[in-house]
């Protein structure tokens, strides 16, 4: 009998996904976006961006230095200080053949903070660009680091999920992170159509960042400012951090007109206990700053959950793309992330870390965030798929405003906040 209960919910839960999401088609969730639309450089003053607000139906506009205006005095605003690094390496072979070099994540050690402390060799996964010219052999490059001669190899050691594994070595006791700094580019995103300029080495970076590994940044913290962020302290509003590191699957297209067959990339994050502590305490009443805060932010309601129905470790726990699904839908905030704050105490633990495929697509439930702050994405993408399950249909009134109204789109346009 128990074993045709547990059966009977599965086929009401499938039932429930495939008419919710059998008519949705990638092509549903597009737009025009003229080239002269996108944002190719950052403006003068990060704030000085423009601010489209979105409540209860209806659309305002501002100027992002006048956000605080929009956040109610019990609201959270949460942060994602992951610090973009200079992830693209440009080699050439002795025939003279360039050889493009984007370091995606660790592979050997795999923690982001080891890889970036070590010393003389690691291991990446990495895409590489003309692959081809790069048939075998190890490529060397030639540095001067503080003073020193430094010669960086690299050489192909295998596949992993589509990517290069690429052994580095160097000749002295230089980290990786700093080697990184010396020889690397800051990998600007590829709608952009132009190389790296000076500029991007700044302002493709958030105020706060803190803790290296993305290969991109979480734009929607791009236009914050210290004098902005100190107005928010005087403001006396409750701030909080976490760190999700951005994959360069972000910017992959979807390919297939069924959006459920797209396959999410993984990111990982963590998040401290003093943090999920506040966001009890604060009744769950969040504002996202970005996507990336988004995400980090109900997968961690996703783990409490699944920590209560499943007796699981905290090591290596992850979120797969379409597994809250199969989770019960009826926790509360407070019952899922005291889970994982029991859990924490109880192995000494100070924080969670975790990784994510999970992907937010019209008719998700958010459990968490209220309000977002976000860019204007790209069509067809999983991050306007994000929007469109944040806002309803309204998301195409959005876009149209921001469109007749000179809006600059993505990573470094202007900005909206959004609200459930």
């Amino acid at each position: 009998m128990k074993k045709f209960v547990t059966f009977y919910i599965l086929i009401c839960i499938f039932a429930v996904y495939y008419q919710k999401y059998k008519t949705l088609k990638i092509s549903d969730y597009t737009y025009h976006l003229p080239d002269e639309r996108i944002a190719k450089f950052p403006l003068d003053v990060r704030d000085n961006s423009k601010l489209l607000i979105y409540k209860n139906g209806s659309i305002t506009s501002d100027v992002f230095s006048h956000l605080p205006d929009y956040i109610g005095k019990d609201d959270m605003l949460v942060f994602n200080n992951t610090r973009v690094i200079r992830a693209r390496i440009e080699m050439q072979k002795e025939t003279g053949a360039q050889i493009e070099i984007f370091c995606l994540e660790p592979y050997e050690p795999r923690d982001y903070q080891l890889a970036f402390a070590q010393q003389y060799t690691c291991q990446w996964k990495c895409m590489v660009g003309n692959l081809k010219k790069w048939k075998s052999g190890i490529l060397k490059k030639q540095l001067i680091c503080d003073g020193v001669e430094t010669e960086l190899q690299a050489e192909r050691i295998g596949c992993y999920d589509n990517a290069q594994l690429i052994r580095f070595y160097w000749n002295n006791s230089m980290d990786f992170g700093s080697l990184l700094d010396f020889c690397g580019c800051t990998p600007i995103p590829p709608y952009l159509n132009r190389k790296t300029d000076e500029i991007d080495e700044t302002r493709y970076q958030t105020v706060y960042s803190k803790y290296k590994g993305s290969v991109a940044a979480p734009t929607a913290g791009l236009h914050f400012t210290p004098q902005l962020l100190q107005k928010i302290q005087n403001k006396k509003l409750t701030q909080c951090e976490i760190t999700l590191h951005v994959g360069a699957g972000t910017f992959r297209p979807i390919q297939q007109n069924d959006f459920r067959k797209h396959e999410m990339h993984v990111e990982y994050f963590s998040i401290d206990l003093l943090v999920l502590r506040k966001i009890i305490a604060n009744k769950g009443v969040l504002t996202a700053v970005g996507t990336t805060s988004l995400r980090a932010l109900e997968t961690v309601y996703w783990l409490g959950v699944k920590m209560l129905k499943k007796n699981i470790g905290i090591e290596n726990i992850h979120l797969e793309q379409w597994e809250y699904y199969s989770l019960p839908q009826d926790v509360s905030i407070e019952k899922s992330l005291n889970r994982i704050c029991e859990i924490l105490e109880r192995h000494h633990l100070e924080t969670l870390f975790a990784s994510t495929k999970i992907m937010l697509v019209p008719g998700y439930e958010f459990r968490i965030c209220k309000r977002l702050i976000t860019n204007f994405h790209q069509p067809q993408s999983t991050l306007l798929l994000l929007v469109a399950a944040f806002v309803g249909d309204d998301w195409k009134k959005i876009y149209q405003y921001a469109l007749e109204n000179n809006y600059r789109f993505l990573s470094y346009g202007d900005s909206s906040l959004l609200e459930l």
